[in-house]
């Protein structure tokens, strides 16, 4: 029986974000008998603290797991995770400037899931991405293995730390339960849409996920734009949703994680629009494949690798408007690629294999 132990992330059930969908399907189904898991949660962030969720133990610390707390969240875990384990997989480098640290206190194999270059990102201070910078150093050059989720990642690592990267991506085919056609229009009725004749967007409003351009161009031109995001989190989601709220073809809606409800408005989408400009291969954009519509993609590598190029790119808020208003939008496979890329049961093979 291998013991792991996982860290880094807000805690399941998964209710936020990638890394915790991973660890909610890691955990689940396909996973191995022979492997026990401990995952560690935030006694802060969590709705209800719970002993064990799909067979793995949970442990709770007394700490936020997003912002400035999460440096100290994730080292806590670290030093709570010493001993008693085979295999410890950290997610993100927030607290990897602890490695060194925990490498000479610990046996365990220590894995670290770097993330998405978390120093690029615009919403962090000049000192905290010097910092994140600082830790991406620690994780790359501490760690037994290290795991990238998209080959620009991987080549990223390879030309700055001169380090091989595991090259594991995240998968999608959880969102593919499918509603009954009376639900569908039920959903459909609730928001008042008709499939075929929306835009979709779902996404973390943050100035990387470049929502501006996607608010500005769907007020310019005469499409129906449903986006799914957290618009009371920050200043930019806030004054973005006092700008664009009372335009009557946009509505904006609150995060939603009934995957019942995502799968009917991703589904009965026209296209979907993925603006991420950063973080590797996203999570969001391998579900949106999975639905066989056109994606509409932020151009850059990350987002040219996870679709094999066959995305719609643009750059600006006028090259997105131009696709929008194109009547023969292509999926070009989209939907095979993901059957053959991004299904759980091998991902979860990928990451079994390295404890």
């Amino acid at each position: 029986m291998k013991k792991v132990a996982i860290i880094g992330i807000q805690g399941v059930p998964a209710n936020y974000g990638g890394f915790e969908t991973l660890v909610e399907n890691i955990i689940g189904e396909h996973r191995s008998q022979e492997i026990e898991y401990t995952v560690y949660c935030s006694g802060k962030d969590m709705p209800t603290k719970v002993k064990e969720h799909k067979g793995a133990k949970l442990k709770y610390i007394p700490l936020r797991a997003n912002g400035l707390q999460s440096v100290f969240y994730d080292i806590v875990a670290m030093m709570r995770s010493i001993r008693g384990y085979d295999a410890l997989l950290i997610l993100g480098v927030s607290g990897c400037i602890f490695l060194p640290i925990l490498k000479l206190l610990s046996k365990a194999k220590i894995i670290v899931n770097i993330d998405g270059l978390e120093h690029r990102r615009d919403k962090w201070s000049l000192f905290a991405r010097r910092f994140l910078l600082l830790s991406e150093v620690f994780a790359v050059k501490c760690a037994h293995i290290v795991i990238t989720d998209n080959k620009g990642i991987s080549d990223y690592v390879g030309w700055k730390y001169n380090i091989k990267t595991e090259l594991i991506t995240y998968g999608g085919d959880h969102v593919t339960k499918t509603a009954a056609p009376e639900r569908q229009l039920e959903i459909l009725d609730r928001y008042g849409l008709k499939s075929g004749e929306y835009v979709m967007s779902l996404c973390r409003i943050e100035p990387e996920n470049n929502c501006h351009i996607t608010l500005e161009a769907l007020s310019k031109c005469n499409k129906q734009l449903v986006f799914v995001g957290n618009w009371n989190r920050n200043e930019y989601s806030r004054k973005l949703k006092e700008k664009y709220q009372g335009n009557s073809n946009i509505l904006l809606l609150d995060s939603i994680y009934d995957l019942e409800i995502l799968h009917v408005l991703r589904g009965n989408a026209r296209c979907y629009i993925h603006g991420h400009s950063a973080g590797g291969t996203n999570p969001s954009l391998v579900e949106a494949m999975f639905f066989g519509r056109p994606i509409l993609a932020y151009d850059v590598v990350y987002n040219r690798e996870t679709t094999h190029g066959k995305a719609h790119f643009y750059s600006t808020c006028e090259e997105l408007i131009a696709l929008l208003e194109k009547d023969d939008l292509q999926c070009d496979d989209l939907r095979k690629i993901a059957d053959r890329h991004y299904t759980w049961k091998n991902i979860i093979q990928e990451y079994e294999q390295l404890y």
